[in-house]
């Protein structure tokens, strides 16, 4: 075994290298005071600025025999999400100051969960994929239950550690089917031999089942609405945006590597699962009056969107689910940063009734949630407008078509996700309230967080260099 090969992982050396740091630095510094949370908020924040920076330079690479493999368009996709990271770290520094005691701990999970993403992304086998999975699941658990004192959270923790262990045992089910009618667990030895038999099929849809329940693709879906009630607000976030966005791009890549010979199966099991995520996600959004929970159904309606950029099999489609993803951060981070501000200025309120005539008190909160919200509805001419736009044209790009008939739906949702969107921008602006929220200050952080995703939500769909860069690394 050459161990310099561990060199050629650089995106992942350099999340190593931040989880040592922050490691040392919490173990030595003393647990007392803000302004030590503060340091390590800011210390964070430019570990995941160097992440980011490191994986965006880095060049494609292997080792280990293949086991690992990485391009340049999975490293677009890292440095995205490592600057998604950024601003949940940073959206976060209201709440971890009230948990000062377990700072450090909260930011080594968020870097151990990235770290276990970035070497599912780079997975070239199944077998690095599922332990690249699995070190992404049990810190994003921990998380989820991070917060010790509400019952809430750890029934959220618990229903997400169940049905975790469920889906990975689904999954695997799956992978030894596959290994049974191939031989071998490398991908690129799985499309060479690889075909519709039945055992590959079963093989495959057990596979494709237990990837749902981490992206919560609908039937899959049941355990998304408790687990972002009940974790933090940050936490949701990053589970909205984050673990979503690996598992979506991971999935991608498997189907398109490994199962390439059985595009007209998985294909058509897209078709299904995108117009059930989309339209009963829309559905059930409409009906919660909880906004946490309403965002949550939000996500998996999103989760379809992202998913009909896989449909057709081509390199629009990566490059169009990378360009989603980003600006799906931007806007769904936008949205969580207000409810964060709100919950932790409001003794913890999530509902919705909480927001009946929130422009009177903060005017400026209420016109930088709407704006996010009508970037996730795809209204022009934010940036949602233009994500939306590109999945459709790689949806349909292989010219089938049921494919022209999914997208038909899609589009129809849009309007049906419109009309729940603007049920939050009507409670702000419209519906009257004797007893509104009070008026109160953002703290710094989150002025940050929130200017940062408003410039993405305004200039993303129109400076054509960042769509250009994503392309042009999917070649």
């Amino acid at each position: 075994m050459n161990y310099s090969e561990f060199l050629n992982m650089v995106p992942e050396f350099a999340l190593v290298v931040s989880l040592l740091i922050v490691f040392c630095v919490d173990f030595i510094c003393p647990r007392c005071g803000t302004d030590r949370t503060k340091m390590m908020n800011i210390l964070a924040s430019l570990l995941m600025v160097g992440t980011a920076v490191v994986s965006a330079t880095s060049e494609p690479s292997s080792a280990f025999g293949g086991i690992y493999v990485t391009s340049q368009a999975i490293n677009v996709m890292k440095s995205i999400l490592a600057f998604g990271s950024l601003i949940v770290v940073v959206m976060a520094n209201p709440w971890v100051e009230k948990n000062w005691k377990h700072a450090g701990e909260f930011y080594m999970l968020i870097i151990s969960t990235l770290l276990g993403m970035f070497v599912m992304m780079s997975s070239g086998s199944f077998l690095m994929f599922f332990l690249g999975l699995e070190m992404a699941s049990v810190p994003l658990a921990c998380m989820v239950a991070f917060d010790r004192d509400r019952k809430e959270s750890a029934e959220g923790a618990a229903k997400y550690i169940l049905v975790a262990t469920f889906s990975s045992g689904v999954m695997l089910f799956g992978i030894s089917f596959i290994y049974a009618a191939t031989g071998t667990l490398y991908f690129d030895d799985v499309a060479t031999v690889v075909k519709g038999s039945p055992l590959c099929i079963m093989g495959l849809a057990f596979f494709f089942s237990g990837l749902g329940f981490k992206i919560s693709l609908v039937p899959f879906h049941f355990w998304t609405a408790d687990t972002y009630q009940g974790a933090p607000t940050p936490v949701t976030g990053y589970l909205s945006v984050i673990s979503k966005g690996a598992a979506a791009i991971t999935l991608c890549t498997i189907l398109m590597k490994a199962f390439a010979p059985m595009v007209e199966y998985w294909n058509y099991m897209l078709y299904i699962v995108i117009v059930l995520s989309i339209t009963v996600a829309n559905l059930f959004a409409i009906r919660q009056s909880e906004l946490k929970r309403f965002m949550a159904f939000s996500s998996i309606s999103q989760a379809g969107y992202i998913m009909l950029a896989v449909v057709g099999n081509g390199q629009l489609g990566v490059a169009a689910l990378t360009y989603y993803v980003l600006v799906y951060i931007v806007a769904n981070m936008a949205v969580f940063t207000v409810i964060n501000v709100v919950e932790q200025n409001n003794n913890g309120r999530t509902d919705m009734a909480a927001y009946n005539g929130f422009y009177q008190t903060n005017p400026k909160l209420s016109f930088l949630m709407t704006l996010a919200l009508f970037s996730l509805a795809g209204i022009p001419p934010f940036a949602g407008m233009f994500s939306k736009f590109f999945v459709f044209m790689a949806g349909v790009q292989n010219g089938d078509p049921m494919a022209y008939a999914v997208v038909f739906i899609a589009l129809v949702n849009t309007v049906v996700s419109l009309y729940y969107y603007l049920l939050i921008v009507k409670a702000m602006y419209i519906t009257k309230t004797d007893e509104p929220l009070p008026t109160f200050q953002s703290d710094s952080s989150s002025k940050l967080a929130l200017a940062v995703c408003t410039a993405g939500i305004a200039l993303f769909g129109v400076v054509s260099c960042i769509y250009e860069w994503i392309a042009a690394a999917g070649l």
